[in-house]
């Protein structure tokens, strides 16, 4: 005789709502790789040994950090190398138009010459004193404050220094010895710090520094000399026309050879921003390798992932199935 074994109904119930359980549960594990390509065990698949993927993480972090970096960096040198390109093109401008003007002793040039000086000072100054990220460029460590005042307040303080001087010399030298002097412009018109800009890191064993504020010599001589030129015709002066010839003269030499001093400082600036853009590249390839290294320890097979999620969605509408059909069982039906 046949034993025939059997499970009751209300067993039966509650293993199929066991085995539905199960199957959602992994359906939701197999959605969650399949979208987000990652194993959701991962402890499963590291076997318990976080170190490498801890070790990966941090290192991603610290590439994070200097993309931010590499980026406030790169804003910052090319803020400035904007800047001192328009101090060179206003330098470089000038510069020619003394050299005209100076050939001619009509009192017109002459005013003609102290404006454009006046206008190409305002230029300069306006320049110099550039925000980038809301933090000044020429102020050293004082990133707060301008570095300059206007126009006015400079050649005020200069005016009081060239009055009652009646030679060339004595005129270029008094402007010279006052933009030098630490009482002089650093202390009554330079508004920023002596101490310059902090390095910037801008990768593991990488610093990037650019030292210029706008007590820079170069940047000291184009002020000076744009700024006499702007006094020259200025009546508390009350310079004889001839004097004023030989003046504007002088200073277009001046303000040419400072021309090359400005070039240089900009190749400087120059060479700052390509070793940011190189540190950068560097940065953006090792950060793409580790990422691909980490992905490869947690990723889900996309394939296998969407075959297996395809194979249970199949399992729970079976279910389903059985779990209607017993749902319809009657003691009619079962005796038909």
């Amino acid at each position: 005789m046949m034993n025939l074994t059997s499970i009751g109904d209300l067993a039966r119930g509650m293993t199929l709502r066991s085995r539905s359980t199960e199957i959602k549960s992994q359906i939701e594990t197999l959605s969650y790789e399949v979208s987000t390509g990652k194993v959701q065990d991962v402890s499963g698949r590291l076997d318990g040994d976080y170190s490498h993927l801890l070790d990966l993480d941090r290192s991603l972090s610290r590439l994070d950090a200097f993309r931010v970096s590499t980026a406030e960096a790169g804003l910052f040198t090319d803020a400035m190398q904007l800047s001192l390109t328009t101090v060179s093109e206003s330098v470089t401008e000038f510069a020619s138009s003394l050299l005209s003007f100076g050939t001619s002793n009509q009192a017109v040039s002459h005013e003609n010459a102290s404006v454009q000086a006046r206008n190409e000072l305002d230029t300069i100054i306006s320049a110099l004193n550039t925000r980038a990220g809301g933090r000044s460029l020429f102020s050293g460590v004082a990133t707060d404050v301008s570095p300059l005042p206007s126009a006015d307040t400079l050649l005020g303080a200069l005016e009081t220094e060239l009055t009652g001087l009646t030679t060339v010399t004595d005129i270029r030298q008094a402007a010279e010895d006052w933009f030098n002097d630490p009482a002089g412009f650093d202390a009554v018109i330079y508004q920023g710090s002596d101490t310059s800009l902090a390095p910037m890191q801008i990768s593991e064993n990488e610093r990037v520094s650019i030292p210029l504020t706008a007590t820079d010599p170069a940047i000291k001589d184009a002020l000076r000399d744009i700024a006499v030129a702007a006094l020259v015709s200025d009546n508390a002066l009350n310079l004889p026309s001839g004097l004023r010839t030989a003046l504007f003269t002088q200073l277009g030499v001046d303000l040419a050879n400072t021309q090359n001093e400005i070039v240089n400082l900009r190749a400087q600036v120059g060479a700052a921003e390509a070793r940011i853009e190189q540190a950068a590249t560097r940065n953006s390839a090792a950060q793409t390798s580790l990422e691909y290294s980490r992905n490869e320890l947690i990723a889900a097979d996309p394939y296998e992932t969407a075959a297996q999620l395809q194979t249970v969605q199949f399992q729970l509408e079976s279910l389903y199935s059985v779990t209607v059909r017993n749902a319809n069982l009657s003691l009619v039906n079962f005796l038909r």
